[in-house]
């Protein structure tokens, strides 16, 4: 059986300390589906501290038990294992729930009092995780309350810990990102911002580096003399659903291209970074960004594609145009499609086109990055193909089949000598923890490695700035697609003027 190697640096390795996490807005729709089931998974999995006690801070009419019943609800509908009674038995009493505004100072006195207490039966030894699961208007008023109580400790002060987890988007454009983050920074420190993007904690995304610098094969062959072209798709087969209020003021390119796909654009791209350590990955991420050309207005209009949906089919059922959604203007020109090229200004990546799409409405949910490699040259078993022979190519799967395949050449099974591509396929056996589980365990580990920083964040806006100034100077109509397509058909030509094309998920 193959032995399974640990590393020295602990990345989300050892018993979390114990801590209080407290959920402002814990009572909402993030909490439901994703926080409160990721955190009683991480129970069944011994994953939280042996002390430990979750707070919901929100506006709701509800009290402990309250609370406990609806967060059971979001669990056996949301969480990735059915609801065991006897873990629930050991789950429920961690949660608590206090009631209160988040521009209210007698609140946050109230928060704190039932912090003290809790932390007093618990053992948390004063140590907090402040988790805000709401919109960016409130994270000015919760750092204010937080701080007006005394409920933040800076980490100059020896003892416990204090740390914040903030939900993109972390802004809409540059300047307001910069100016958020110039509000977090007047509360807390750099060292305790964790900056969430759920995208980074699937475990093929972070298997990424695993793959490229623990595997010998793969990295010499990472550069512009050896690949192609790179692409991205993130693909969803639903609507905008009840998000479409939030998706009116954010469109695809914010929600999706700023944060998801240029995170793993950095992954795909980094030189390899001095340790494992957090800053040392996080630099080589930055190193990406910065390395991003700026496209100029021409550029844009060629290299990026807005779409639309339309009505169509999906999954054999009609669906409704986006302009028809609940809570959506019937002139919207907010896009749901996004395709783009860009490319890396550096040596490794010099001339090496990047494809990234993402999209609602699309024939499937799907992520995965393809890395095309060249094609062989047209001598010896390419010499007279017809058609000439596929390049190789390393194709990485996000979701929902997580693993990689590698497609190849190889002779059929005959005595004539007939060439055909093979795949070879890996996938991950075990169900692999959801997103937050990873992300919220790192947390309390205090391991910022997954975690967006400071100038990380704000070099992607700078980069989807250029975009969003080019559509503002020449304001134009989203392309429609049909709901159940893979976008629009400019989305095709885009690439097919390089002389390539999309791949079929």
């Amino acid at each position: 059986m193959p032995q399974t190697i640990e590393l020295g640096a602990p990345h989300a390795a050892g018993q979390a300390p114990p801590c209080l996490v407290v959920i402002f807005g814990g009572a909402g729709d993030l909490s439901h589906r994703k926080l409160l089931p990721a955190l009683y998974n991480l129970s069944v999995d011994r994953g939280l501290p042996e002390r430990i006690a979750i707070v919901a801070f929100s506006l709701e009419e509800l009290d402990d038990e309250r609370y406990r019943q609806w967060a059971r609800g979001g669990i056996e509908k949301f969480s990735r294992r059915p609801l065991d009674a006897a873990q629930w038995q050991k789950f429920a009493p961690l949660l608590h729930f206090v009631r209160g505004r988040f521009d209210q100072a007698a609140d946050f006195q109230t928060l704190k009092a039932r912090l003290d207490e809790l932390d007093k039966a618990v053992g948390a030894g004063g140590n907090r995780v402040f988790y805000f699961a709401i919109p960016p208007g409130f994270i000015d008023a919760c750092c204010e309350g937080l701080g007006g109580a005394g409920m933040i400790r800076r980490p100059e002060e020896r003892g416990a810990f204090t740390r914040v987890v903030v939900e993109k988007p972390i802004g809409h454009d540059l300047q307001s990102a910069a100016e958020i983050n110039s509000r977090l920074a007047r509360y807390f420190h750099e060292s305790q911002t964790f900056r969430i993007d759920h995208y980074l904690g699937k475990e093929t995304v972070e298997n990424l580096m695993v793959l490229r610098f623990a595997n010998a094969i793969f990295e010499p062959l990472w550069n512009a003399r050896f690949i192609d072209h790179v692409q991205v798709t993130v693909a969803e087969s639903e609507g905008v659903g009840t998000r479409a209020a939030y998706y009116e003021q954010a469109g695809a390119l914010r929600d999706m291209v700023q944060s998801h796909l240029l995170q793993v654009l950095t992954m795909i791209a980094m030189e390899p970074p001095r340790t494992t350590e957090a800053d040392a990955v996080r630099d080589a991420k930055l190193e990406v960004l910065r390395s991003l050309r700026a496209p100029d207005a021409e550029e844009v209009a060629r290299w990026v594609v807005r779409g639309q949906y339309g009505e169509g089919l999906v999954d054999g059922d009609k669906v409704k145009a986006y302009r028809a959604e609940e809570h959506v203007a019937p002139d919207s020109t907010v896009e749901t499609f996004v395709a783009l090229k860009c490319y890396l200004e550096n040596w490794r990546w010099a001339g090496v086109p990047f494809y990234l799409r993402t999209g609602k409405r699309l024939p499937k949910r799907a992520s995965e990055i393809a890395i095309q490699f060249n094609s062989v040259p047209r001598v010896l078993y390419n010499a007279k193909a017809h058609p000439p022979l596929e390049a190789n190519r390393l194709t990485i799967r996000i979701q929902p089949d997580e693993g990689l395949s590698v497609h190849i050449i190889s002779k059929v099974p005959g005595a004539q000598l007939r060439l055909a591509p093979v795949k070879v396929d890996f996938h991950y056996l075990a169900a692999s923890p959801e997103a937050y589980e990873t992300l919220l365990r790192d947390v309390m580990l205090g391991d910022q490695t997954l975690f967006m920083r400071r100038d990380t964040v704000e070099a992607a806006w700078r980069f989807i700035q250029h975009i969003l100034d080019a559509w503002e100077g020449a304001p134009s109509e989203p392309y429609l697609y049909a709901a159940g397509s893979w976008g629009p058909v400019e989305s095709a030509l885009m690439i097919a003027a390089d002389g390539r094309a999309w791949r079929t998920l």
